[in-house]
């Protein structure tokens, strides 16, 4: 049945968007006061003036939203949903984007945008380099837009929505990251939302006094658990964690990367009940810790066999810290991987597609939706030898998959691989060469940070030309809200009524 457009319904649709991006803009004028604060402890930093511009900047522009919109207010949609979550996650960038055109020299507003778009997705895909000789307000504004964008900046506004008179259900089902979104850990879903950053607070405060008890600084300590438990990556240094070289050090950032790639929501879960049940019974959690056992093994056998390290010790904490490092999308370095044995690079990069737990930080498919697509081909095989066997698809004990999460899961990784394709096609026919336009691609898309050729751990994304750069600035987008959610809006019946 055709269904016309209705304007009215598009207009009202933006109004509602529109009212709760005004809040969030207003909100997010406040993160600008962590750099500000920086910038006034250390009196040889400055740039104290461009902080504060861009906080009022910010506040005013989305006061100024708020006051064409406050009396457009109405219960959100599923569509609003998603038209929401998709502005707020262009329109922040621009805005974050501001300090970098006004604090480093010479860089351009596309460079800018994506540094941003790859911090609030927690990509930590950089176009900078000199990282050691920025300003410490700079580096630290980096990071912390890692920890904002983590775990999703929409679930703060989803946790202040009922403040609003808004509803916040649709909302967190575009934004969650994850296959499985209906499930809900608390009756009301700003709770829901309120516990997950409660878990990310404690997370973020244990991994910042452990990288300071190791040896950080309390700046450096503070920007790398931005970016630990966001998996985002960024670092103060250009040599990443091979600035220090302290062993201590990275087990503890392979620790709280391996802790920030599972759910939060299990962690949400083992503290309602008081026990840890939740995470050990978990099917995903015991898929994602046996596939790092297993590649780190491979890895440091690798390490050894090719003559790179001598001592078994030094090659498996190489191993285990890059190969948890790039499987969690978290993309620090502790040495330069590229000079390791070709198949271990790929075979890390692979890992970041996938390996991730769903409702954690990390970006990719997700390890869950894999395990159904697994799980569904083996089906497939018993029923080509026993057509009339009734064989579900189950994941541990929760019974059997949902058809409408498996043909979900089978049009998203269609989509997936489209959307691959067609990215690193633009990125040949843009004239990079085949290793870097495919890494870039898959570096982006999941979320992962660095890649391989012109973009690994040794090099940045600044190589690349504007028009590049925002073909990666858009898969970063398509990645942190897993394609659909930005895809939807590109489709007809999204805008008829």
């Amino acid at each position: 049945m055709f269904i016309k457009k209705n304007p009215n319904a598009i207009v009202a649709r933006f109004n509602s968007a529109f009212l709760v991006l005004s809040w969030a803009l207003m909100g997010f004028a406040a993160t600008f006061a962590v750099p500000l604060g920086f910038s006034l402890m250390d009196e040889s930093a400055p740039f104290a003036h461009v902080w504060i511009g861009c906080m009022l900047f910010t506040w005013v522009s989305g006061a100024l939203l708020w006051r064409k919109t406050r009396n457009r207010r109405r219960e959100l949609t599923i569509k609003d949903g998603f038209l929401l979550v998709t502005l707020v996650w262009l329109v922040l960038p621009a805005y974050a984007a501001l300090p970098f055109m006004f604090t480093v020299h010479g860089m351009s507003w596309f460079d800018a945008y994506f540094e941003a778009m790859s911090g609030l997705t927690a990509t930590g895909a950089t176009a900078l380099a000199g990282l050691d000789l920025l300003a410490t307000p700079v580096n630290v504004w980096r990071c912390f837009l890692q920890l904002i964008g983590g775990l999703g900046i929409m679930l703060l506004v989803v946790a202040v929505l009922p403040f609003l008179g808004l509803g916040g259900t649709q909302l967190y089902k575009a934004e969650t990251p994850g296959p499985m979104k209906d499930t809900r850990l608390t009756p009301r879903i700003a709770e829901t939302a309120r516990g997950l950053w409660g878990v990310y607070f404690v997370l973020s405060a244990a991994c910042m006094w452990a990288y300071h008890a190791c040896g950080m600084s309390w700046a450096d300590a503070f920007m790398h658990m931005c970016t630990t438990v966001g998996l985002g990556g960024f670092s103060s240094h250009d040599k990443s964690f091979g600035y220090w070289d302290i062993p201590a050090l990275e087990w503890t950032a392979t620790l709280f990367m391996l802790l920030s790639g599972v759910s939060f929501a299990l962690y949400f879960r083992a503290w309602q009940r008081r026990s840890l049940r939740p995470i050990a019974q978990d099917v995903e959690v015991r898929a994602y810790v046996q596939i790092l056992l297993v590649c780190t093994a491979i890895v440091a056998g690798m390490l050894m066999y090719g003559g790179i390290y001598s001592e078994s010790d030094e090659a498996v904490r190489q191993a285990a810290f890059q190969v948890v490092s790039l499987a969690t999308t978290t993309g620090y370095a502790a040495t330069d991987y590229l000079l390791w044995p070709t198949f271990v690079p790929v075979l890390m990069l692979f890992l970041g597609c996938f390996v991730s737990c769903a409702g954690s930080t990390g970006g990719g498919i997700k390890l869950v939706r894999m395990l159904v697509l697994v799980r569904l081909a083996r089906r497939e095989l018993v029923r080509i030898i026993h057509p009339r066997v009734v064989h579900h698809v189950t994941l541990g004990r929760g019974g059997a998959v949902s058809p409408d999460v498996i043909w979900a899961i089978m049009a998203f990784m269609l989509i997936y691989g489209g959307a691959m394709t067609a990215l690193t096609l633009l990125m040949l026919a843009s004239g990079l060469d085949v290793v870097t336009a495919f890494s870039a691609v898959i570096a982006c898309l999941n979320n992962i940070g660095p890649g391989m050729g012109k973009i690994g751990p040794a090099g940045n994304f600044g190589v690349l030309n504007d028009f590049q750069i925002t073909i990666c600035t858009f898969a970063m987008l398509l990645g942190r809200l897993e394609l659909l959610s930005v895809l939807v809006l590109l489709t007809p019946q999204f805008w008829r009524s």
